[in-house]
C-alpha cells in the first residue's frame, strides 16, 4: 500500500517541489525500515507451531497396536519440509529403539513395531515413548526441538496369576461367625496381574465348588478387593473336617466381557474346638443323630462288706467319659474328665458310695446292711475339668446282694428236654416229646430271696455253640443257636452249671434228645434191577428182596412196598419185607417178561408221607438143573467207621444153592486197593486194611458165589459207606500270604484272608476261626477275612503278630494255628509337634549378630517326613523378621543384630512370636509352638553413691535399731531388673569393730546401730559401706560414713514418753490444735518433727512450739486413730541435716478422732417390693427395710417410719393407714384387712433416721401388691421344711434369678414354707418333704406376675434349679416338681363336679328368664316415665334460667373416678372460678350403667373377676375403677390455640395476681381416636391416629373439649366467643332460679348416694367417637358447679337449669396416673371439702326448705368457703347466678343434651379420663 501510494500521480499542484521532495525522501526511509522488519518476522517464523497450546505433543495408543499406526497425523509445523520451496527440514532425535518413523512432507508420526509387539507390562515395561522432533530453519539455520509423549495405554491382555500353587489356612470350629478367617491374600501372597489401572486390580469372590457344595455358603470375601475371607456360618468339626474353597481372581477391566480369572483352592481344614461335652461309654447312637442312647452302668456289693475288701467295685461296663471333641490340638489342651455323683436315691446315698472325681471308680464307703438298703438308684455326672457347660449323664444301679455264704442249687438233679429236628433256630427245648411246654431249669441261690433273680451265671461244658441258656430270670429256659439234623446226631449230653460270682453249683445233667422229623425219602439202592426165573419156580418162592432205606426214625423211616404195576397178578411182595415172590396158583411161562414197578413209602404222617419207587425186570427162562447159587439179596448196604479195627467180621454172605454144591465166594471187583476181604467158603466179609475216608468214603463191591458148575456164577452188591471219624486237624491254606498291611486311621479296613480246610465230614470238617491275640485290633469272620476293629494309629505302633487259630466243629475239636504278620501302613495324619509347646528364651543383651539362641525341634510321627521351620507370618510384628530367623532345616533359631537393653522402647523387653514346623510333602497343618525371648540386661553400670562421704550422729546411749543415716546410690541400669537393683552391706575387713556395732540395711541404705551402744562422747567410727547390683557381671561401689557419737547433753529429753490428747472432733477446721509436745535441751535450741505415723500429712507440727494441728479434714470412718512418733532434735544437730535418734528425744503420741454425725443412712435399695396375701392377718410381717450408716455409736442407730400419702376422697382423719413399720427393725407390717383387694397394690414411702431419729433422714419407695393364691405357685422339694426355712434366702435368691431372667428386676416372695400336702384334698401331710408356696410381683405393673408365667419361668428351668440348690439342700436334696397351690386345684376339681347338676340349672334358668319378661316389660315402661319426667325437668330448668339468680352453692366437687392403689389426688389452684350447674343428665343411672357396667339399682363394691376353666386370667390394667362423691372441684380454666407448627397449646386465664406475667403455655398431645389428650409418646399405631374427624381439627372444634397437659393439669377449654355479657361485677341473668321439687331433689340425692358406693368396674371399649345431637343455636356458657353445706339446695336446684341458650358443663378433677406417666402425685392444694359428703345429701333432700336463708346466714360461711367462690367476687354477689363468661354462638357444632360418661383406654399409656 505505501509503494502504490508512493507511485502514484502526484497533483498536488499548489505544494511547492523541495517541501515535496523532503517528503519523499522521509517517505522512502520509512518504507525501507518497514519492509526490512517484515522479512525478519518471516524467517523466524518457520520451524514453530502453528497451533496453539502446550508446546510438546502428547497422543496415546494402546499396546500391541499393529505397525504403521499413525501417532501423529500433523506436526502442525510452519514451513515446508520438501520440494524447491523448502524452508525447514525435519528429523527425529531421541528416538530410542526407533518405534517411530517420520513423514517430513505429511508431518506425520507413525508406529514402527516390525517382527516385535509395544508391550506395555513386563519385562518390557514401555509405558510411554518420547521423542524430539527436530525442524531445521532452513532460512536462517535455527534449530528447534518438539517434544512428542507418546503414552501406551494398558489393553487386558494378561490374566491374574496367583503367587502360591495352593493356599491353606486351619480354622479352630469355635471361630465366631463374621471372624475373619484367611487374609493371606493381601500383599504380595494373592493373584498379581501385571496389567495396569483396572486391568491390574484385582477383586476376589468364592466360586460353587461341585465337589464341595457348602463351602460357598459356609465363607464369604465381602471386601472382594482385599480378598479377606470371613466365617458365614458356624463350623462344626463333627460334622465337616475340610472345605475346599474355590477362589477366583479377576482383573476390574471396565467391559465384563474383557475381565480375565484366575483360580486357586483355598484348604479350610476345621481344627476341633471344645463345642462338645463328654459321652458314657459304650455309646450306641440313636438313629441317624450323634446322640447317645442313655446307658445304665450296674454293679452288686455284697451286704456287710468291709470296704478295702471289694475297694474299687466292679461296675459293668466300666463307667468311662470320653469328651467328643477327641482331636484338640494339641493334646495338652484337651480337658479332663471329671466325675460325680448328681442325685440318687436313697437320699442316704452318699454316706455309701463315692465316685472319684477322675478315675471314676467307685467306692463304698461302709458296709451296707441289706436290711435297710436292697438297691441304690443313681445318677452320676461327667464334666469337662475346663468348666464346660455340657456335662453328661448315665445311670447307676448298685445292688445289694446278700452276704454270699450259700452255693447255687437246681431244683433237678437232671434236666431232659426234646427238639424237633426240623425246629429253627431260637426255638426253645420243650420238656415233653409233644413240645408244648418248655424245658425250665430253675437254679436258686439262698442268698437272694426265692422271688427275686439271683442272677447267676451259667455255662455249658459242651456244645455252647449249639444250646445256650437265657441270661436272666428265676426260670431259665434252652434256646437253639443252629439247626439240627437228628440222622448226624440223635441226642446231646452236657452239663450244666450255675455260679453267682463266688459259689458254684453241683454240676447238673441236660439231655435233649432231637426228635424225628420226616425230611428224609425212602431210596433204592438201584434204580432198577433184572432178574431171571426158571418155570420150574414153585409159587410162594421168593424172586427177589427189594430194600429201600429210610434215615429217619420210627414211623417216618417204617417202608411199606406196593407194587404199582406190571405184576400181571403173577407176583406179590411184602409190604414189610420187600420180598418179591411167585403169586399163588402162577405157572410161569418160557419167554415171558414183566417189568414191576415197586414203590416205597414211608408211615409218616399222611400229608407229610415221602416215597420213591424202582423197576424190577423179570425174565422168564427154561427150567435149569444146574441153576447158580443166590444171594439173598441182590444188594447190602453196610456203614462202617473208618476207625474201625482191621479184621472185623462187617457181613455174612450166605448164598443158597439149590443143588446144595459147595459154594465159593470171591469180591469180583470194588476192592481196588485190597481193604475188605471176603472168605472163600463162609463168605464172611471182614476188614482187611485200615480205612480212610479222606481217601475214598464209599465201597461198591461185587460179590461172585460159585458152585463151579458153568453158568453156576450169581452176583450180589455190597455198599459200604465208611463213616467219618475226626481225625484230621484244619489245614491252612499255604497260598495265602502271610504277611499283610493294613493302612492306618481306617474303620473297618480289610487286612488279609486266611482259609483253611478239613476233610473230616459234617461239624468234624466245619472249620472256624478266632484270633488269639489282638481281638480288640481286629476281628475275623466266618469265611476267614480279618477287618480292623478300629482305626489303627502307626504312631502308636507299627506291626503286629496275629495268631489265627482254626478248629473244627467237633464235640473234641482239633485246632492248628497260623502266625500272620500285619504291617501298619502310614498315612500322612499327625501334625509335626514341637518337643515344647513354649519355649522361652533370655537372650543377653550385647549378643553377637547371628548367634544362635535356641534350637527347635519338631517331630512328625509319619514316615518319611520333611519338615521345614518358620516363623508364622499371621498376625506377625514386622519387627520380628529384622530380629529373628529360623533356619528352615536345621531349626536354629538366631538373632539378626546386636541388641542394647538399654536402647529398646519397652521397660522389659520381651518378644513373643509363633513357629511352625511343616511337612513340605505332607496335607496336615503345621505344628506350632510359642516362642517368648526376652531380653536380658547384661549390667552396664555399677551403682553410684549421691556422696563420696556420709556423715552421721548417734547418742552414747543409743537403743539397737537406731537409724544413724541413709546412704543413698543409684543404678543407670533399667529399673525393676536384676542390674538395677540396688542392695547394701557393709564392709567387714575395712574397720572391723564399728562393723560390729553398726550396720546397714540391705534394701533402705538405714545406717542403724547393731547394739545397745555404751560408747564415749565424742568418739568418731568410720564404716566402710558397699552398695552392690545382682546384674551379671556383679558391679559394686563403696562410700565412706562417719559417725560422731555426741555429748549426752545436746540431746534433748521429753517431759513424757507417750502422749495421749483428748479426742479430736473430725469435723475439726484445718489447723485445729490437737495438743503440745515439750522436749528439753541444756542451751540447745531444739526443732520437732514427726518421724512416724503421718503418711498421708494428716497432722502438722511445729517444729518449733511443738504445737499439733490438723493439716487435713479428718474422717473417722477412714481412721478413727493415730499413733505419730515424734522427735526432738538440737539446732546444731538439724542444721547439719542429721538427726540424732535416741530414748529421750523420740515420743509417742496417741491422737483419738471423735466421731460426728456426718453420714446420712442409706438404703439397701431405693425400691423395696412386697407382697401380702388378700386373706392376711393384722400386723403381718410383709418385709423389712434396712438403711446403713458409715458412722457409729448412735448415729448409725435407725428410726423407721412411713408416709403413707391419704387415700383420695377419704377424710384423713377418719381414715387409716394400710401399714405401719417397727420403728427399730423396720419391718413392715399390715394395719388392715386386704380382702377382695387382689391385683391392687400400695406405693408409699419409708423415711430412716439415724441417732434414734434425731439426725439425718432418707428415703426409699415400697411397693406392696395385693396377691392371693390364684397368683402363686408351690415349690416341692423332698427335703424336710427345716432345710429350705434355714436357707430360704439363698434358695430364693436362685429363683429370683431365673425369673429375673424373663422379667428384669422381679422380686420373689416367700408365702409359706410348710410340709409337703398330698392325698385327695390336700389333707395329710409329709413332714419329709416340703411345700414352698411363692409368687413374684413385677416391678413394671407392681402386679404379680401371672401364676402360668411363673410356672413357665421355673418349671422349665427345674434341673438347672436343681444344681444350683445342691450345696444348699442335704444330699439328694433336688425340687420334685412345681404345681398349683391347693386353692386352685379344689377350685378346678368343683368346676368339674358341677355336671350332675347341669340340667338343674338349666331348667332353672329357663323359669328365671320366663318369669323376668314381665319385669323387663315393667321397666320398659318405667323408663318411658322416666324420660318424660326428664324432659319435664328440663323444660323446668330453662324456665328457671329465666328468673333473678339465687345463691350458688358453695362446696366443691371431686373427682369423679379414681385408679385404684394410686395414693393422693392432684390438688389445683383456684385461679377463676365460674358457677356451673350440674345437668340432670350427667347423673342419671343409665349412663352410669352404660359405661361401667353396673347395675344403677344395686350397691356395688370392689370384685375380682376369676376364670377357673381356663385358668385365671390377668384383668387388663387400668379396667379397675372406683366412683367416689363428688367431694372437689377443678378451676383451671382457659383456651387451646394452634401454634404455626400445628402444635396444640393450652393457655389458662390470668387472675389477678398473674396479670402481668410471661403467660406461660402447656402442650397439649390429642388423642387422634377418642378426642382426648394424653401427655408422653403417642402410643396407638398409625391407623387409630388418623382416625380423627375433621371437625375435631378445626380450631373452633377443639376449644370445649377436656384434655389432660403434659404437666397432669386437666383442662376445660372454652369456645370462642361472638357476644359478651357485661363485665360488670353484679350483672346478672334475667332468669332467677326457681326451687327444685322435693321429689326430683330426694332422686338427686339418692342418686348422689349410689355413686359413693359404687367400686370397681370392668372397663368396656364404647365408641367415642358417637355422633352428638345440635342442641338449639343458643349460646353455650361455661360454669363451674360448687356446693356448701349450707346451700347445697342451690346446687340442686341449680343442677334443675338447662336451657338451649345457657348449656352448662360439670368439670371434673381427673387424677394422673403414676403408673403410666410415672409422675409424683401431689395433694390437694386448695380446700379439702367445702361441704362433706352427709351435708350434700341433706341439702339435696332438704330441697325449698333451705334455699331461703338470710344474708346473715350467708355471712356464716368459712374463709375458705369464701375463698372457693365464683369468680371470686364479693360475698354480695352470692345471691344470684353470676355470668362472667363470653356466650358464643357456634354454627358449625353444638352440644348435646345427653353426652356420654367415659374413660380414656389405660392399656396403650394414656390418661384415665372422664369426659363429659
Amino acid at each position: 500500500m505505501v509503494r502504490t501510494r508512493l507511485m502514484g500521480p502526484l497533483s498536488w499542484g499548489w505544494v511547492k517541489w523541495p517541501s515535496v521532495m523532503g517528503t519523499g525522501v522521509l517517505y522512502l526511509l520509512l518504507l525501507s525500515t518497514c519492509l526490512g522488519q517484515d522479512t525478519e518476522d518471516w524467517q523466524y517464523e518457520e520451524c514453530k507451531l502453528s497451533r496453539s497450546g502446550p508446546p510438546a505433543t502428547i497422543v496415546a495408543i494402546d499396546e500391541e497396536s499393529p505397525n504403521g499406526t499413525l501417532l501423529v497425523e500433523n506436526m502442525q509445523i510452519n514451513g515446508v519440509a520438501e520440494g524447491p520451496d523448502r524452508t525447514i527440514s525435519l528429523s527425529l532425535r531421541d528416538n530410542r529403539d526407533y518405534w517411530v518413523i517420520l513423514d517430513p512432507s505429511k508431518q506425520a508420526l507413525y508406529l514402527n513395531s516390525t517382527g516385535r509387539l509395544l508391550d506395555r507390562d513386563p519385562p518390557s515395561y514401555i509405558q510411554s515413548i518420547v521423542v524430539q522432533v527436530q525442524c531445521t530453519n532452513e532460512l536462517i539455520g535455527t534449530v528447534i526441538l518438539h517434544e512428542v509423549r507418546i503414552v501406551v495405554r494398558d489393553r487386558n491382555d494378561n490374566a491374574p496369576r496367583f503367587q502360591q500353587p495352593r493356599y491353606y489356612v486351619a480354622v479352630s470350629e469355635l471361630t465366631p461367625v463374621g471372624t475373619t478367617i484367611f487374609s493371606g491374600f493381601w500383599g504380595n501372597n494373592g493373584a498379581a496381574d501385571i496389567d495396569d489401572g483396572p486391568n491390574g486390580q484385582i477383586e476376589y469372590t468364592i466360586q460353587y465348588n461341585p465337589k464341595d457344595p457348602t463351602a460357598n455358603r459356609t465363607f464369604d470375601i465381602p471386601l472382594t478387593l482385599f480378598g479377606s475371607m470371613v466365617l458365614r456360618e458356624r463350623l462344626n468339626y463333627e460334622e465337616i473336617t475340610r472345605y475346599l474353597v474355590i477362589i477366583q481372581a479377576n482383573d476390574r477391566a471396565p467391559y465384563p466381557s474383557e475381565r480375565r480369572t484366575a483360580t486357586t483352592t483355598l484348604t479350610v481344614d476345621v481344627l476341633d474346638g471344645d463345642d462338645l461335652g463328654p459321652m458314657f461309654l459304650p455309646c450306641t447312637l440313636v438313629g441317624n443323630t450323634r446322640d447317645c442312647s442313655p446307658i445304665t452302668y450296674k454293679a452288686n456289693v455284697l451286704e456287710l462288706t468291709e470296704p478295702n475288701k471289694v475297694n474299687p467295685l466292679n461296675v459293668t461296663p466300666p463307667i468311662q467319659a470320653v469328651d467328643q471333641d477327641r482331636n484338640i490340638q494339641p493334646p495338652s489342651e484337651r480337658p479332663g474328665i471329671l466325675y460325680s455323683i448328681l442325685i440318687g436315691k436313697p437320699q442316704t446315698y452318699a454316706e455309701y458310695f463315692s465316685l472319684n472325681r477322675t478315675t471314676a471308680e467307685l467306692l463304698l464307703l461302709r458296709p451296707i446292711d441289706r436290711e435297710l438298703y436292697r438297691r441304690f438308684d443313681l445318677v452320676i455326672k461327667a464334666e469337662q475339668n475346663n468348666g464346660h457347660p455340657l456335662p453328661a449323664f448315665a445311670n447307676l444301679q448298685i445292688e445289694v446282694l446278700d452276704e454270699n455264704n450259700q452255693a447255687p442249687y437246681f431244683l433237678e438233679t437232671s434236666y431232659h428236654g426234646y427238639v424237633s429236628e426240623a425246629s429253627p433256630v431260637g426255638t426253645t427245648i420243650a420238656t415233653s416229646g409233644s413240645l408244648s411246654a418248655p424245658l425250665a431249669i430253675v437254679a436258686l441261690d439262698n442268698d437272694v430271696e426265692e422271688t427275686k433273680d439271683p442272677q447267676l451265671q451259667f455255662s455249658l461244658d459242651s456244645y455252647s455253640n449249639v444250646f445256650s441258656v437265657s441270661a436272666t430270670g428265676i426260670r431259665r429256659y434252652i434256646t437253639l443257636l443252629q439247626p439240627l439234623d437228628r440222622e448226624t446226631q440223635d441226642f446231646y449230653t452236657f452239663t450244666l452249671l450255675a455260679s453267682d460270682g463266688v459259689q458254684q453249683s453241683f454240676p447238673v445233667t441236660v439231655t435233649i434228645t432231637v426228635l424225628d422229623a420226616n425230611d428224609n425219602t425212602p431210596t433204592f439202592a438201584n434204580v432198577s434191577y433184572n432178574v431171571n426165573l426158571f418155570t420150574d419156580m414153585m409159587p410162594g418162592e421168593t424172586v427177589l428182596q427189594l430194600s429201600a432205606v429210610d434215615s429217619d426214625a420210627g414211623p417216618n423211616g417204617q417202608v411199606t412196598y406196593r407194587i404199582l404195576a406190571g405184576a400181571q397178578e403173577h407176583f406179590i411182595i411184602g409190604n414189610s419185607t420187600g420180598i418179591i415172590s411167585v403169586a399163588p396158583g402162577v405157572d410161569l411161562a418160557v419167554g415171558r417178561s414183566y417189568a414191576l414197578t415197586v414203590e416205597a413209602m414211608d408211615n409218616g404222617p399222611a400229608p407229610q408221607r415221602r416215597s420213591s419207587i424202582t423197576t424190577v425186570y423179570i425174565e422168564v427162562l427154561p427150567p435149569n438143573n444146574q441153576s447158580p447159587p443166590r444171594f439173598p439179596l441182590q444188594q447190602y448196604n453196610l456203614e462202617i467207621s473208618e476207625a474201625m479195627r482191621t479184621g472185623a467180621t462187617l457181613l455174612n454172605l450166605q448164598a443158597v444153592d439149590r443143588e446144595r454144591d459147595t459154594i465159593t465166594y470171591k469180591i469180583h471187583s470194588g476192592d481196588p486197593h485190597g481193604h475188605f476181604a471176603l472168605k472163600e467158603n463162609s463168605g464172611t466179609l471182614v476188614l482187611d486194611k485200615p480205612l480212610d475216608r479222606e481217601s475214598l468214603d464209599y465201597y461198591t463191591l461185587v460179590v461172585t458165589a460159585s458152585d463151579g458148575q458153568p453158568d453156576g456164577t450169581s452176583t450180589a452188591m455190597v455198599n459200604i459207606m465208611v463213616m467219618d471219624v475226626n481225625d484230621n486237624d484244619p489245614l491252612f491254606i499255604s497260598s495265602l500270604t502271610v504277611n499283610l498291611t493294613v493302612t492306618e486311621e481306617q474303620d473297618n479296613a480289610f487286612v488279609g484272608q486266611v482259609k483253611a480246610t478239613d476233610p473230616d465230614l459234617g461239624s468234624s470238617g466245619q472249620v472256624h476261626y478266632r484270633l488269639v491275640n489282638h481281638q480288640k485290633l481286629f476281628s475275623i469272620n466266618a469265611t476267614g477275612a480279618i477287618r480292623t476293629t478300629v482305626p489303627l494309629d502307626r504312631e502308636v505302633k507299627g506291626h503286629y503278630f496275629l495268631i489265627v487259630e482254626a478248629w473244627d466243629g467237633s464235640v473234641d475239636p482239633r485246632r492248628s494255628r497260623l502266625t500272620l504278620s500285619v504291617t501298619v501302613l502310614d498315612v500322612d495324619d499327625n501334625i509335626p509337634v514341637f518337643t515344647q509347646q513354649t519355649y522361652n528364651v533370655n537372650l543377653p543383651e550385647n549378643s553377637p549378630k547371628d548367634s544362635v539362641i535356641l534350637q527347635l525341634k519338631a517331630i512328625d510321627a509319619d514316615l518319611d517326613s520333611n519338615l521345614t521351620y518358620r516363623i508364622r507370618s499371621e498376625g506377625l510384628d514386622p519387627e520380628i523378621t529384622r530380629l529373628f530367623r529360623v533356619d528352615p532345616g536345621t531349626g536354629e533359631l538366631s538373632v539378626l543384630k546386636v541388641l542394647d537393653y538399654e536402647a529398646l522402647k519397652d521397660s522389659e523387653p520381651t518378644y513373643m512370636f509363633t513357629v511352625e514346623a511343616l511337612d513340605r510333602e505332607g496335607t496336615m497343618p503345621p505344628g506350632l509352638a510359642s516362642v517368648t525371648v526376652t531380653i536380658i540386661d547384661m549390667n552396664d553400670f555399677p551403682p553410684v553413691f549421691s556422696q563420696s562421704a556420709y556423715r552421721g550422729m548417734v547418742a552414747p546411749n543409743a537403743v539397737k535399731g537406731t537409724i544413724v543415716t541413709t546412704v543413698t546410690a543409684n543404678d543407670s541400669d533399667p529399673a525393676g531388673t536384676p542390674a538395677g537393683l540396688v542392695r547394701y552391706k557393709v564392709d567387714q575387713d575395712a574397720y572391723p569393730y564399728s562393723a560390729s556395732i553398726f550396720d546397714v540395711d540391705e534394701h533402705t541404705g538405714h545406717v542403724v546401730t547393731r547394739v545397745n551402744l555404751n560408747e564415749e562422747p565424742n568418739l568418731k567410727f568410720n564404716l566402710v559401706v558397699v552398695a552392690y547390683d545382682d546384674g551379671e557381671p556383679l558391679k559394686e561401689n563403696t562410700t565412706l560414713v562417719e559417725i560422731t557419737v555426741l555429748q549426752p547433753s545436746v540431746i534433748p529429753v521429753f517431759t513424757q514418753e507417750e502422749y495421749r490428747f483428748a479426742p479430736v472432733s473430725e469435723e475439726a477446721d484445718v489447723g485445729t490444735p490437737v495438743g503440745v509436745i515439750v522436749a528439753a535441751a541444756v542451751n540447745q535450741t531444739i526443732v520437732y518433727s514427726i518421724i512416724e505415723g503421718n503418711e498421708g500429712g494428716v497432722f502438722a507440727l511445729n517444729e518449733t512450739t511443738g504445737v499439733i494441728s490438723t493439716a487435713k479434714p479428718l474422717d473417722y470412718e477412714a481412721n478413727s486413730s493415730y499413733v505419730l512418733r515424734v522427735e526432738a532434735n538440737s539446732m546444731r544437730v538439724v542444721s547439719s541435716n542429721l538427726r540424732v535418734p535416741s530414748k529421750t528425744n523420740t515420743a509417742k503420741v496417741m491422737i483419738d478422732i471423735q466421731d460426728e454425725n456426718d453420714h446420712p443412712p442409706v438404703f439397701t435399695t431405693s425400691l423395696y417390693i412386697g407382697g401380702v396375701a388378700e386373706d392376711a392377718k393384722t400386723f403381718t410381717s410383709v418385709l423389712q427395710v434396712q438403711a446403713l450408716d458409715q458412722d457409729t455409736g448412735n448415729y448409725s442407730s435407725m428410726i423407721y417410719r412411713l408416709i403413707i400419702p391419704p387415700q383420695p376422697g377419704k377424710d384423713t382423719k377418719k381414715s387409716k393407714d394400710g401399714f405401719v413399720i417397727e420403728p427399730y427393725s423396720g419391718v413392715v407390717k399390715t394395719a388392715i384387712m386386704y380382702r377382695n383387694m387382689r391385683r391392687s397394690y400400695f406405693k408409699f414411702e419409708v423415711v430412716a433416721t439415724d441417732n434414734y431419729g434425731q439426725g439425718h433422714s432418707t428415703k426409699a419407695e415400697i411397693v406392696v401388691s395385693v396377691v392371693n393364691q390364684l397368683d402363686m405357685q408351690v415349690v416341692v422339694s423332698n427335703v424336710p421344711p427345716t432345710y429350705v426355712e434355714k436357707n430360704k434366702n439363698k434358695l430364693l435368691s436362685i429363683l429370683e434369678r431365673y425369673v429375673q431372667d424373663q422379667i428384669p428386676g422381679a422380686k420373689v416372695v416367700v408365702e409359706t414354707i410348710g410340709p409337703n400336702r398330698h392325698g385327695d384334698g390336700m389333707e395329710q401331710e409329709d413332714y419329709t418333704k416340703s411345700d414352698l408356696m411363692i409368687y413374684a410381683i413385677d416391678p413394671l405393673t407392681n402386679r404379680a406376675v401371672s401364676r402360668q408365667e411363673l410356672y413357665k419361668f421355673l418349671d422349665g428351668k427345674l434341673l438347672d434349679i436343681n444344681k444350683e440348690f445342691q450345696p444348699f439342700l442335704p444330699p439328694g436334696g433336688r425340687i420334685l416338681e412345681i404345681r398349683t397351690p391347693d386353692v386352685v386345684t379344689s377350685v378346678k376339681k368343683a368346676m368339674q363336679t358341677v355336671g350332675y347338676t347341669e340340667g338343674a340349672l338349666l331348667a332353672l334358668a329357663v323359669i328365671i328368664i320366663i318369669c323376668c319378661v314381665p319385669a323387663i316389660l315393667i321397666v320398659i315402661i318405667t323408663y318411658r316415665q322416666f324420660k318424660e319426667r326428664q324432659a319435664e325437668c328440663a323444660k323446668t330448668a330453662r324456665i328457671q334460667m329465666a328468673l333473678p339468680t339465687g345463691k350458688p352453692g358453695g362446696g366443691t366437687a371431686n373427682n369423679l373416678y379414681e385408679e385404684l392403689g394410686d395414693n393422693a389426688m392432684r390438688g389445683y389452684g383456684q385461679q377463676e372460678q365460674t358457677q356451673q350447674l350440674l345437668r340432670p343428665s350427667l347423673l342419671r343411672p343409665e349412663e352410669l350403667s352404660m359405661e361401667s357396667g353396673i347395675d344403677p339399682g344395686q350397691d356395688y363394691y370392689t370384685q375380682d373377676y376369676y376364670n377357673y376353666e381356663h385358668g385365671y386370667e390377668l384383668p387388663q390394667y387400668g379396667s379397675r375403677r372406683k366412683l367416689i362423691s363428688p367431694a372437689g372441684l377443678y378451676d383451671e380454666y382457659g383456651e387451646v390455640v394452634v401454634d404455626d407448627d400445628g402444635s396444640y397449646y393450652y393457655s389458662p386465664q390470668e387472675s389477678d395476681a398473674e396479670h402481668g406475667c410471661r403467660k406461660h403455655r402447656i402442650k397439649l398431645v390429642t388423642d387422634r381416636e377418642y378426642e382426648t389428650s394424653s401427655t408422653g409418646e403417642d402410643s396407638l399405631p398409625e391407623p387409630q391416629r388418623s382416625r380423627l374427624s375433621s371437625t375435631v381439627n378445626s380450631h373452633a372444634n377443639v376449644n370445649g373439649s377436656i384434655y389432660m397437659a403434659q404437666n397432669g393439669s386437666i383442662i376445660r377449654t372454652r369456645r370462642s366467643v361472638n357476644a359478651t355479657l357485661p363485665t360488670h361485677p353484679h350483672a346478672t341473668t334475667n332468669n332467677n332460679l326457681k326451687l327444685a321439687s322435693p321429689v326430683f331433689s330426694s332422686r338427686l340425692a339418692k342418686h348422689f348416694k349410689k355413686l359413693d358406693k359404687m367400686a370397681a368396674t370392668l372397663e368396656e371399649r364404647v365408641p367415642l367417637n358417637n355422633p352428638r345431637t345440635a342442641a338449639d343455636g343458643g349460646c353455650n356458657t361455661l360454669r363451674t358447679f360448687q356446693s356448701s353445706g349450707v346451700a347445697a339446695s342451690a346446687t340442686a336446684t341449680s343442677s334443675l337449669s338447662n336451657t338451649d341458650n345457657n348449656k352448662t358443663l360439670n368439670v371434673f378433677n381427673t387424677r394422673q396416673s403414676s403408673v403410666s406417666l410415672g409422675s409424683t402425685s401431689t395433694s390437694n392444694t386448695g380446700p379439702e371439702s367445702a361441704a362433706s359428703k352427709s351435708n350434700l345429701l341433706k341439702a339435696a333432700q332438704g330441697g325449698a326448705e333451705q334455699q331461703p336463708q338470710s344474708t346473715a346466714e350467708t355471712g356464716e360461711l368459712r374463709e375458705d368457703e369464701r375463698e372457693s367462690r365464683v369468680d371470686g367476687g364479693d360475698e354480695d354477689d352470692d345471691d344470684g347466678l353470676v355470668m362472667r363468661e363470653p356466650l358464643e354462638c357456634p354454627s358449625d357444632r353444638t352440644q348435646s343434651d345427653e353426652e356420654e360418661l367415659w374413660m380414656g383406654p389405660w392399656n396403650n399409656l394414656h390418661i384415665p379420663m372422664t369426659k363429659l
